[in-house]
């Protein structure tokens, strides 16, 4: 049964980093990213996104549902930003160079393109980062790394839980897609597009109450066997950060300070190349 962001044991460099170096950076990264309206920061920021993902040696299988889901989103978002504000660039680079007229009221700009072009930037700069975290790292491994630098165990452990659930609910997916087509709802490549949105639609429910139901038991077993009675524990994966892992946690924390520095150095957070 296929799985899509789910964790794959490898030998590579992003693998053999701590968990907590990994959430750290992922955290770091995606800050920065947010923040940052610096056009040439978020080249760099993608081009190091691309390097990091192909190091990971992630495959395609891995995460194409979620990436073509993700990129009909942003087709979706940058189309309803142009119609509900289309001269929102023009406001923010102060300046307005019209290259055709469209319909109505609607000219397309050159700074409305320039902006979108910088959202879809940002886009493309945060999601490589949460498939390489997802699928690099060991949930045990980084509820072990948590917990090791002063995190309590029982936020440690409920991140943990929730990272290897992706996978359950994966399949609990696939089960009741299978079975909604035993029944004769048509949810393959057969369908159109409308027919197999409004039938996929239907397993929202099914899969919610499936997901509580397992929650309250994984809950119940906890709490049988004494869970976080005890101030501390220990773990089976424990990795101490290493010379590599420091390394790592120097180099995202000071290209997230330069970032927020060369971001806010003129008091503003856009990179204006219109003036």
């Amino acid at each position: 049964m296929a799985r899509i962001l789910s964790y794959e044991k490898k030998n590579t460099f992003v693998h053999r980093l701590s968990g907590f170096t990994k959430l750290l950076f992922l955290i770091l990264w995606c800050f920065a990213g947010a923040m940052t309206f610096e056009t040439r920061i978020l080249v760099v920021m993608l081009l190091i996104g691309a390097g990091v993902y192909y190091v990971a040696d992630i495959k395609w299988k891995q995460v194409s549902s979620v990436f073509i889901a993700i990129m009909i989103f942003m087709t979706l978002n940058l189309v309803a930003i142009f119609f509900f504000a289309p001269y929102q660039g023009c406001e923010i680079y102060d300046s307005r160079t019209a290259i055709c007229h469209l319909f109505g009221n609607y000219y397309l700009t050159k700074e409305q393109l320039f902006y979108e072009f910088n959202v879809c930037i940002k886009y493309f700069t945060v999601i490589p980062s949460v498939f390489v975290f997802l699928t690099t790292t060991d949930p045990s491994e980084l509820a072990s790394s948590l917990n090791g630098v002063g995190v309590p165990y029982s936020i440690a452990y409920s991140v943990e839980i929730a990272l290897r659930y992706i996978p359950d609910v994966q399949d609990e997916y696939t089960r009741i897609k299978n079975a909604q087509q035993a029944r004769g709802i048509e949810m393959s490549a057969k369908g159109s597009l409308l027919k197999r949105i409004k039938n996929t639609s239907l397993i929202i429910f099914p899969l919610i109450f499936s997901s509580m139901e397992k929650i309250e038991v994984v809950s119940n077993a906890m709490e049988l066997r004494g869970f976080g009675k005890k101030p501390k524990r220990t773990w089976y994966s424990k990795r101490p950060l290493t010379s590599i892992d420091l390394y790592v946690i120097s180099f995202i924390t000071l290209f997230c300070i330069a970032t927020m520095i060369i971001t806010f150095a003129d008091g503003n957070r856009f990179f204006n190349p219109f003036r």
